[in-house]
């Protein structure tokens, strides 16, 4: 019996984890064929990843057979299961997403901000394209979706493509499992967080460490001590005892973004000046990576991947097909329809939340309503990423000039038209969905 993985963004320095986490499963989680799937811009990198790939697998002795092809379509046949990885634009993209904002005394950051607006313009077409694929080649596929950012895309994929097999991961929930087993001094294993909110948006309701309630202790840890709680692409600054003894919640490291706005402007604003942007930093860290990549006696995933920043997405990913072709019923963290789960949200968005992973997909864990603290904040960001798909759905001006007033992170009338205007015309060849002479205009 054949189990196909089609990995599209197959030439990304992620894949040699992904393929990692396939290996290691393949006991319960038997693949038979892996398809790296990529474009022609990224033809070399394709090739580069596709034969350590090959390298890994013939060192596991696993019967998995791996091709690479820029044939998308072809490469869908028979899928099971679809990830989604890719940066539409790539890092000379994100250089503009993080450059732009950056030289108007906004945060540049590419999932957050106007930034983040626009990596979601430039993708929701491309990943609507991808599902409408995979519903015509392989219908019963499940697409499991770690392109950035999560929960937006995956909600206009869900709401805009005729595909419902779709789920979104992140690996802050992860992340945030592992820091909280480091400052309790536990396995990881046996650390169960109750999350709640939206991707980057997140926050740990209870902390449980086999069963006992140690939401108190992580909390006053995190409020009295100096912890790096933070991934690699994140430097953290800390939370003051204030903020956690009043929130009384565990906040994840993007909340820095809207809880910390002026420090974290600063700290980039001097890393811009001394390094250039988080996107110059990653080019040197892709090209040190692929340099390794290309060694013939490599065979594994190099530990420098973890200096990248979103080390553990295609972890999470390969847990997440692992559960649902074997009907486990265990409980993850996903980007999944609310469907009730927090009712202070309307049911047919997405929201990151525990969820029971069966064959038939997630099942999110009902919470109840939203601690008082962050409901407002959070039906915020809720509206705010609903106008995004819409503009990014419908190419209108002022569906865009609306995402960006009102993302808290801009939340300027002028500025928004001003951020708007220079990243429409900076990223016009990877937004077809926008008329550019209405564009230039300032019309729809």
């Amino acid at each position: 019996m054949s189990l196909k993985v089609v990995i599209i963004g197959g030439g990304s320095s992620y894949t040699p984890e992904i393929m990692e986490g396939i290996i290691k499963r393949h006991d319960s989680f038997p693949v038979t064929d892996v398809v790296l799937v990529d474009i022609e811009p990224g033809k070399e990198k394709l090739d580069i990843v596709g034969r350590l790939a090959e390298r890994m697998i013939e060192k596991s002795g696993k019967p998995i057979n791996l091709s690479c092809t820029l044939d998308r379509k072809k490469a869908l046949q028979g899928a099971d299961f679809v990830s989604t990885q890719i940066r539409v634009g790539g890092l000379a993209a994100r250089e503009k997403d993080e450059r732009i904002p950056l030289s108007h005394g906004y945060i540049g950051q590419e999932t957050n901000g106007a930034g983040g607006i626009f990596k979601a313009f430039r993708t929701i077409p491309v990943l609507l394209d991808i599902a409408a694929d995979v519903h015509e080649v392989c219908p019963d596929a499940w697409i499991i979706n770690f392109t950035n950012p999560a929960g937006i895309i995956t909600e206009a994929l869900l709401k805009h493509s005729p595909h419902r097999r779709v789920i979104g991961v992140c690996n802050i929930p992860f992340n945030m499992r592992h820091s909280t087993a480091e400052i309790l001094n536990v396995p990881p294993d046996d650390v169960k967080i109750e999350f709640l909110g939206m991707n980057h948006f997140v926050f740990g309701k209870k902390v449980f460490v086999k069963g006992i309630d140690r939401t108190a202790e992580v909390l006053h840890n995190l409020a009295e001590e100096k912890i790096d709680y933070s991934p690699a692409n994140i430097v953290s600054l800390g939370w003051s005892k204030t903020f956690i003894e009043s929130v009384e919640l565990l906040p994840n490291p993007y909340h820095q973004y809207y809880f910390q706005t002026k420090d974290v402007l600063v700290k980039d604003l001097t890393a811009f000046r001394e390094n250039g942007t988080r996107a110059e930093v990653v080019k040197k860290l892709e090209k040190a990576l692929f340099d390794l990549y290309k060694n013939p006696e490599l065979t594994e995933k190099p530990k420098e991947l973890e200096e990248r920043g979103g080390a553990y997405y295609s972890d999470v990913a390969c847990s997440l097909m692992d559960s649902i072709y074997n009907d486990r019923e265990d409980v993850q963290t996903v980007n999944t329809l609310n469907q009730g789960a927090l009712p202070d949200l309307p049911d047919e968005c997405v929201i990151e939340v525990n969820s029971v992973i069966t064959k038939h997909g997630p099942r999110p864990i009902a919470s109840g309503p939203l601690p008082y603290m962050i409901r407002g904040i959070i039906s915020q960001m809720k509206s705010f990423e609903e106008l995004v798909i819409q503009a990014g759905v419908t190419g209108s001006y002022h569906d865009a000039y609306a995402a960006m007033v009102m993302n808290p992170l801009v939340a300027d009338e002028r500025d928004s038209k001003v951020l708007l205007d220079e990243l429409l015309e900076a990223h016009q060849d990877h937004l077809p969905q926008f008329n550019q002479k209405n564009v230039k205009e300032g019309v729809e």
